[in-house]
């Protein structure tokens, strides 16, 4: 059985996948690489079919009519034979040195699972990693020395503080495949920003860490056409919109509280978050259709889940970009802009 199983979702990705593929294939044989070709219009079938023939032992294509990153997301993690689980945006890249500790550990880890079944293995590892503006050579690294102690098996009991700016995303996490099927995770499809409810719906049914301090995953910024460039976004507000209502219903946090108190406190703040974002990107818009879309998502929230709605408008973050007039909305602004020039994540 493979190790760990790479999705990398591809989408007319001819200019790029190369230097994502390619990195991967430090994983070596243990590793199983499947490339999902999404309806591509471009040259992207045959790169990944040259690479299929090429390594024949490790890369499986799959390919597909177009439906977004999260069907290609879906249909890898259907196909997966891999013990555990990493998806690679086309336009990313893993770092090889940090790719050869982290498949080191997870070798030893099935190692030792393979030699006694009772032995614990981690549900989820998880990595630093990089903001790459590439064009701009610079970088903005997010790591989690802070919050979880390194390389030790540990507990949600056991984590620490995580700050607005370190939240798990999908770059940093290596789930066990098993966790996240069970989880019954799905993404929808023809949906941006999905990789929010992947990095948040599983988490309950993981129940061991792994923190490795390595900067593996180099998200890359820059590209005019990326999903997180800000015109796109706010001309794809439906979009984040239907992922905001997917990650508020789709985890029962007071019953997550009553097992798990640190980890509900943590997705507490995440959807805070995912809440700021979508009120913010709402405000921008400065429309009457806009300002209804908000109401709208704030009235079904307390309809679903009242005290998911009192917590989150009046005890956390997003109550904050909730404010009302224009001078509510200029503060928001204002603030959004600032955490965007510090943490430079678009």
């Amino acid at each position: 059985m493979k190790k760990i199983t790479f999705v990398v979702p591809c989408y007319n990705s001819e200019d790029y996948m190369n230097r994502c593929i390619d990195s991967l294939l430090y994983a070596g044989d243990d590793a199983e690489i499947i490339i999902v070709n999404d309806g591509s219009k471009d040259k992207t079938p045959e790169i990944a079919e040259d690479y299929r023939i090429k390594y024949p032992h490790i890369i499986r294509v799959i390919n597909k009519e177009n439906g977004g990153h999260g069907s290609g997301v879906n249909v890898g993690l259907e196909q997966a034979s891999g013990i555990y689980f990493k998806v690679v945006d086309s336009d990313d890249w893993l770092d090889q040195q940090a790719l050869e500790r982290l498949m080191f550990k997870i070798r030893n880890f099935c190692l030792m699972k393979q030699r006694d079944n009772t032995c614990v293995i981690p549900d989820l590892f998880i990595c630093n990693y990089v903001y790459d503006h590439l064009y701009e050579e610079t970088r903005h690294d997010i790591s989690y020395k802070n919050a979880l102690e390194e390389e030790k098996i540990c507990k949600w009991e056991d984590i620490g503080y995580f700050k607005p700016s370190q939240y798990l995303l999908m770059h940093s996490q290596i789930f066990r495949t098993e966790i996240l099927r069970e989880s019954g995770v799905k993404l929808p499809e023809h949906t941006f920003y999905v990789d929010n409810i992947f990095a948040y719906q599983p988490l309950p049914y993981v129940k061991h860490l792994y923190y490795m301090n390595i900067d593996l995953y180099h998200y890359f910024i820059g590209r005019e056409d990326q999903s997180v460039n800000e015109d796109i976004m706010l001309n794809r507000i439906d979009q984040q919109i239907r992922v905001t209502e997917q990650m508020l219903s789709c985890v029962n946090l007071q019953v997550v509280k009553k097992k798990e108190p640190k980890l509900a406190s943590y997705m507490y703040r995440y959807l805070s978050i995912i809440m700021s974002i979508t009120n913010i990107l709402l405000l921008m818009i400065n429309s009457e259709e806009a300002r209804l879309q908000k109401n709208k998502l704030w009235s079904e929230l307390k309809e679903l889940d009242r005290s998911l709605y009192l917590k989150l408008k009046y005890a956390s973050m997003s109550g904050l970009t909730n404010m009302p007039g224009s001078l509510g909305r200029k503060i928001t602004i204002s603030g959004y802009r600032v955490a965007q020039k510090i943490y430079k994540f678009n």
